[in-house]
């Protein structure tokens, strides 16, 4: 699971490249969460994820919770086909 990182001024930004799965949450758990310190601001590039489950979604909403403990502020950028399938599903499922 390739991801990018930069931080360029206070942001941190970290992209993420292929699927967003049970089989990569493991790795991309670790990678994330130690993004948090490496600035006050965290944005993370959605716009490569090919492929999105529940366990990707419950990474996304561990790395708000880790942010919002560190005081990191968020942002998630470029929603790809994938994420947005999942989030509509996870929408729909609630009602």
């Amino acid at each position: 699971m390739p991801i990018t990182h930069e931080t360029i001024d206070d942001t941190a930004h970290v992209g993420i490249d292929g699927e967003l799965t049970i089989y990569t949450v493991a790795e991309l758990a670790g990678a994330l969460l130690s993004q948090m310190s490496a600035a006050p601001r965290l944005e993370l590039d959605l716009s490569q994820v090919t492929e999105m489950d529940g366990a990707g979604l419950q990474l996304l909403a561990v790395i708000q919770r880790e942010a919002g403990i560190a005081g990191t502020a968020l942002s998630v950028t470029g929603h790809s086909q994938a994420v947005m399938q999942a989030l509509q599903l996870c929408r729909s499922a609630a009602l």
